[in-house]
């Protein structure tokens, strides 16, 4: 256990930090499982805006590597692409 009040605080501080970023991590991962899983294209194209804005927010905060948004935005643009 730790010893010291600001350590204690650090301890807080990361599983509040923790759980927020599993939550959004794992909106972001089904968003884009849903998205995979769509064959109407018209449906498609209506949720890749909101997957792609998702994919932004998380990059900016540095949730997900801004390399790793930028090949799944690219990959399910291509997906829908595709559709057609």
């Amino acid at each position: 256990m730790a010893n010291h009040k600001s350590s204690l605080k650090r301890i807080r501080q990361e599983q509040k930090r923790r759980l927020h970023n599993r939550y959004y991590g794992k909106a972001m991962r089904s968003a884009v499982r849903k998205l995979r899983a769509t064959t109407d294209k018209a449906e498609a194209e209506k949720q890749y805006p909101v997957v792609q804005k998702m994919l932004d927010k998380l990059a900016k905060t540095k949730l997900i590597h801004k390399n790793k948004a930028s090949n799944l935005k690219s990959k399910l643009a291509h997906y829908i692409q595709k559709l057609g």
